[in-house]
């Protein structure tokens, strides 16, 4: 049998609805605790356990892709901030920034986590922190004043 029968896929389904927890999930499709141990020892079981396991990372990752931009040009913006503090912060966090795209683990490929974030170039470091060393010098004037 290579698939999951309707019955063990919507036990899975229910696991992860969040409605019930596990013993509820059991009794509600009259699944026997040792029923239950044994589909976990089975190999295809597993496999789409471990796939819904990761759907919600994989849903969450999308977001933050999606949202990636924006995130980025707003800290770009507040490096200009009135507040020195928060121009700083700002620009550490630019530089601390990965400047690779991470790459998705496909099953059957290797990826190189260790290679999915490059380090900020040392020429776009020093900008930064160039762009950060102006807000504190126009910062210092205000103050002088």
């Amino acid at each position: 049998m290579d698939r999951l029968s309707k019955r063990q896929l919507a036990v899975i389904e229910d696991l992860f609805a969040g409605e019930l927890d596990e013993a509820a999930v059991l009794d509600r499709h009259k699944i026997s605790r040792n029923r239950y141990n044994k589909w976990l020892a089975e190999e295809r079981f597993i496999a789409a356990f471990a796939e819904r396991i990761g759907r919600p990372y994989r849903q969450s990752q999308l977001i933050i892709a999606r949202y990636a931009p924006l995130a980025a040009a707003k800290l770009v913006q507040l490096t200009e901030s009135d507040s020195a503090e928060t121009a700083r912060k700002a620009c550490l966090d630019i530089i601390s920034m990965p400047t690779a795209y991470p790459r998705l683990a496909v099953a059957g490929t290797a990826t190189d986590p260790a290679g999915a974030h490059a380090e900020l170039s040392p020429e776009a470091a020093s900008r930064l922190l160039a762009a950060l060393a102006e807000t504190d010098e126009g910062r210092q004037t205000a103050e002088d004043e």
